[in-house]
């Protein structure tokens, strides 16, 4: 199991995500990125961000 905050790549937002892998968490944080956060695009730079702070949970 994996795990994700997204207030680690966004300061303040509270969000936090689960995961069997990270595939699972990429999917999850893009849907919560355009809906909560009104991204249009997930750019590269963020998704590495993103993988550089998805933990074993």
């Amino acid at each position: 199991m994996k795990s994700f905050s997204c207030g680690a790549v966004v300061p303040g937002c509270t969000a936090t995500f689960r995961g069997a892998d990270d595939g699972e968490i990429l999917a999850q944080v893009a849907h919560h990125a355009r809906h909560d956060h009104g991204l249009t695009e997930i750019p590269d730079e963020l998704v590495g961000a993103v993988r550089s702070h998805i933990r074993s949970a």
